[in-house]
């Protein structure tokens, strides 16, 4: 009896160290995928905030809080079983589902652009109503649905890096990844949404620096709201634009993306210290490009296609 409790316990001895070698694992692979992912979270910080300009300043917690919890649904409930499942059954189905994802981004960034210049309306634009409810309800869909294709990007993007991983691991990674970048990105969104209240009360303070840095704020973030909505279509754009791009090269189709990695690795080797920000801002410039290309197009053949319905305004 004793030797047989000794080697149980020596088995569950063993079985701990391996869940625990086996965490490490997931900790530091996730921190890997999550690294090479960071390009898109800043995307999505970018493009979120755009959905609470202009709203009632008590609801704009609340409405990123509706988001995040769509992103986290998004994440673990439909994209992390998807993308396990077509990893292991259909591992050639990613690269095409992600192009449509990234169509539709730049379909959405080219509207948004149209609606800039007055050259056109979204489509979900022509509904009007005076209900705050309606209206939160429908910026919070139009949020999900959105953060839906930069979630599964983000998600892709990690599950390639562990796709050697078992499969059990590829999971892990998924949930520490998703559920990190969800905190991450919706935190800095919160709390830049609220940086002029934090400045009001910084300014009702009795220190004078407090008061100069917070009448700052107050004064600044409209301006910073307004670029950060703009900065978000163009996130739209460029991250769009970026998708169909390398996954057509991955499809076999080399231009236009192996063009733009050798110029952009050209302007990075001739530029010196800031040669990586400025070999970044080409590729991203060249894709935001092609997504309003690409977004255009569609905006287009949609916007004909609907004028064909019965009883469409011509």
């Amino acid at each position: 009896m004793p030797s047989g409790l000794i080697a149980l316990l020596d088995d569950v001895a063993g079985i701990a160290k391996l869940a625990a070698a086996s965490i490490d694992d997931v900790g530091a692979a996730a921190g890997k995928a999550g690294a090479k992912a960071a390009g898109v979270v800043i995307d999505d910080a970018a493009v979120t905030p755009k959905y609470v300009t202009g709203l009632s300043p008590s609801r704009e917690l609340p409405i990123i809080g509706k988001i995040a919890v769509g992103s986290i649904r998004n994440k673990l409930l439909l994209i992390l079983p998807i993308a396990l499942l077509l990893t292991a059954f259909a591992p050639w189905a990613l690269t095409p589902i992600l192009m449509l994802g990234g169509t539709y981004l730049c379909f959405e960034g080219a509207e948004k652009l149209m609606e800039m210049f007055g050259g056109g309306h979204h489509g979900e634009a022509e509904e009007t109503s005076d209900d705050p409810a309606h209206l939160e309800k429908k910026t919070v869909s139009g949020a999900v649905r959105t953060d839906l294709i930069l979630s599964a990007e983000i998600m892709v993007i990690a599950l390639n890096d562990v796709a050697d991983r078992p499969l059990w691991t590829q999971a892990g990674v998924l949930v520490v990844v998703g559920l990190a970048m969800t905190v991450i990105v919706y935190g800095a969104v919160g709390l830049i949404v609220k940086m002029d209240d934090i400045g009001l009360h910084m300014a009702q303070k009795p220190s004078r620096l407090s008061q100069t840095i917070g009448r700052g704020l107050v004064k600044g973030m409209p301006v910073i709201m307004a670029a950060l909505s703009v900065i978000g279509t163009f996130a739209m754009l460029w991250v769009g634009g970026g998708i169909v791009m390398h996954g057509a090269h991955e499809l076999g189709l080399h231009w236009p993306a192996v063009p733009v990695e050798h110029l952009a690795h050209a302007v990075a080797h001739a530029t010196g210290p800031v040669g990586g920000l400025l070999g970044w801002l080409v590729t991203a410039l060249i894709s935001a490009v092609i997504g309003v290309v690409i977004g255009g197009v569609v905006a287009l053949v949609l916007h004909q296609v609907g004028r064909l319905k019965p009883g469409a305004a011509h």
